[in-house]
């Protein structure tokens, strides 16, 4: 079972300031992750390297997450887990994403406890190392 620094992680985000975030939100419990800004971009780097989670915006240009989720659903059924991470809320917007064939679904802004959950749900119980914060500090992925 993978844990911790043995996970292969791709963040698939267009937005800069929110793929900073989420690499030091990721930082804080004790992962690391490649990026991709859209789609095409996650597809290509499957391609290239066999990555165990896939933490996927929705709204990116070139190729959105949802049918980025359906093609590496066809490519790769057995993995890699995706957990769509985004801002647009709504039940049809979950819907759709699991119909695509997401593992889990998180609406931004994501405590980093929720992330650190989903992410040990998404791997079958993988334990991660406890993210120490500050008191009264709250890190979110916007």
């Amino acid at each position: 079972m993978l844990a911790g620094p043995d996970l292969h992680i791709l963040l698939a985000e267009d937005n800069p300031l929110n793929q900073k975030i989420a690499l030091i939100v990721l930082n804080k419990l004790g992962l690391r992750a490649d990026t991709a800004e859209n789609g095409l971009e996650v597809l290509v780097a499957l391609e290239e390297h066999p990555y165990d989670l896939v933490l996927m915006d929705i709204q990116m240009p070139e190729m959105d997450g949802i049918e980025a989720t359906r093609i590496i659903r066809k490519r790769w059924p057995q993995g890699p887990k995706i957990i769509v991470v985004t801002s647009i809320d709504g039940d049809t917007c979950r819907d759709l994403c699991f119909d695509a064939g997401a593992d889990d679904f998180l609406n931004k802004p994501v405590k980093i406890e929720e992330l650190g959950a989903a992410i040990e749900r998404s791997m079958g119980g993988c334990s991660l190392p406890q993210a120490p914060q500050a008191a009264g500090e709250q890190s979110v992925l916007v």
